[in-house]
C-alpha cells in the first residue's frame, strides 16, 4: 500500500539559515574567484554565523572612502564604522547574542536584524539586549586610502 508522502514546510530559523548558508557559500566562492589584492586566501571567518571579524594583519579591508562618514560596511565579518572622517573602527560583525551578522550603523547606533540587540556605533558597547555583551573590537589602521587590519 503506497503511504502519501508528508509534506513538511521549513520553520522560518531553517528557511533563515538555509539563506544565509547559500550567501555565506556564495561570498565564499565569489572571494576565491576575485582578481582582486590578496591577503593569502580566506582571511576572516566571516558569515552569516560564527566567529567572524578575525582578518590577518596587513590585509586590506576596504577603502576609507567606501566607510561613509557617520555610517559604515560589512566586509569579510567586519563591521567598519567611521564615526568622524578619517576615524576608523572596526567590530566583529557577529552579534554576540545568536551569531547573526549585524546591520551597518544607522545613526549612533548598530542593530542587529535577528533579535533586535543594539549595540554603540563608536565603541560597540551594548545599548540594548537580548545579548548580554557587546561587540569585539577588531583592531585596524588607516593605511593611505585603506583600511586595513592591523
Amino acid at each position: 500500500m503506497n503511504m502519501p508522502e508528508a509534506v513538511t514546510n521549513p520553520t522560518r530559523r531553517q528557511a533563515i539559515c538555509g539563506l544565509v548558508a547559500a550567501l555565506v557559500a556564495g561570498g565564499a566562492v565569489t572571494t576565491a574567484c576575485s582578481s582582486g589584492p590578496s591577503g593569502g586566501g580566506g582571511t576572516s571567518g566571516g558569515g552569516g554565523t560564527g566567529t567572524g571579524g578575525a582578518a590577518t594583519p596587513g590585509t586590506v579591508l576596504a577603502k576609507v572612502a567606501d566607510v561613509p562618514v557617520g555610517g559604515g560596511l560589512v566586509t569579510g565579518g567586519v563591521l567598519l564604522v567611521q564615526p568622524t572622517s578619517g576615524e576608523v573602527k572596526a567590530f566583529n560583525a557577529t552579534c554576540p547574542h545568536a551569531g547573526v551578522i549585524v546591520s551597518p550603523p544607522q545613526g549612533a547606533t548598530i542593530t542587529c536584524p535577528g533579535h533586535g540587540s543594539q549595540f554603540d556605533a563608536a565603541t560597540g558597547s551594548l545599548k540594548k539586549g537580548p545579548a548580554t555583551t557587546g561587540l569585539t573590537p577588531v583592531q585596524v589602521k588607516v593605511d593611505g586610502a585603506n583600511v586595513v587590519a592591523a
